[in-house]
């Protein structure tokens, strides 16, 4: 294929992409900064010649070693060590795709691995191994007590995850998403900073305050969204609902972050609907 189909099919497969490094990294943000890094990784190899028979299982193998990098760095793994007569016990089934993604982050990597791609993607055992770099024995060992673990997992409550919020930073986006809702982006201009950053995800990215005005120049003309304060992962965020339909969950959401000169990042996930499936989010009064 060509450059531009080979873009097409990346772009075809990027949902499904993000649901296991969502799932890997215990986070739908964090996962979308793990998506892109492979997909840059995937662009690279193809630039320098790399020869691909079997495109999705590439990415996947991509998308796995950028996950376990991603929570290297981050030390965020949280091994559960599963004895036999754990995998052994009755529990009862539950709904995969419906499990967190804090609770997938409980179970070790391989196991992990293991339950996303067959339960929640679909590809055989053979394939997971082939992703994993392991032998199908030890993939279908490490997915028999994957399941075994999530339904266990599943039977505890979670503890909700509140954001923490300052004063001063709740007065700030509660400005913010008060603004969106009047249509005052005049206003909300006069809050960025000379250096702001605006990444549109899946779409573009800009940098300085005057080449931001398209962005609220194009939210200022369709009026089909409404906005609440609210917080994503425990992060303050502006959340944008469809105004034709009900209050109970976000179409997208924003992510704001601030300096001393006012506003220096924002991240809107317009373009990137599938980040909200499974999404941890509350709406803040």
């Amino acid at each position: 294929m060509n450059a531009a189909e080979f873009e097409d099919r990346l772009n075809v497969l990027r949902p499904r992409l993000h649901r296991y490094c969502a799932r890997m990294t215990g986070s739908a943000v964090n996962g979308e900064d793990v998506l892109h890094d492979t997909l840059v990784k995937a662009l690279h190899a193809r630039a320098e010649g790399a020869e691909v028979n079997n495109l999705e299982g590439w990415l996947f193998r991509i998308a796995h070693n950028t996950s376990l990098d991603f929570l290297r760095v981050s030390a965020r793994t949280k091994g559960v060590p599963l004895s036999e007569d754990v995998e052994a016990a009755p529990i009862p089934e539950v709904d995969i795709v419906a499990i967190s993604f804090q609770t997938f982050l409980r179970l070790p990597e391989l196991q992990r691995c293991a339950v996303i791609l067959k339960d929640v993607l679909g590809h055989s055992v053979e394939e997971i191994a082939d992703i994993a770099g392991c032998s199908p024995a030890t993939a279908k060992s490490a997915l028999q007590r994957g399941r075994a673990a999530l339904r266990l997992f599943a039977q505890t409550p979670e503890d909700t995850r509140l954001p923490l919020m300052s004063v001063s930073d709740r007065r700030k986006m509660t400005a913010y998403v008060d603004r969106f809702r009047s249509g005052d982006f005049d206003a909300i201009r006069a809050m960025l900073a000379d250096e702001v950053k605006l990444d549109l995800v899946n779409r573009l990215q800009l940098e300085g305050r005057d080449k931001l005005v398209p962005y609220f120049t194009r939210y200022g003309e369709v009026t089909k969204w409404r906005f609440a304060l609210g917080a994503v992962e425990g992060k303050p965020a502006m959340l944008v609902f469809d105004s034709t339909g009900s209050m109970e969950r976000p179409s997208h959401f924003v992510l704001i972050d601030w300096s001393e000169n006012g506003i220096i990042g924002i991240r809107d996930f317009l373009f990137a609907p599938y980040v909200i499936e499974a999404l941890d989010w509350v709406r803040l009064g």
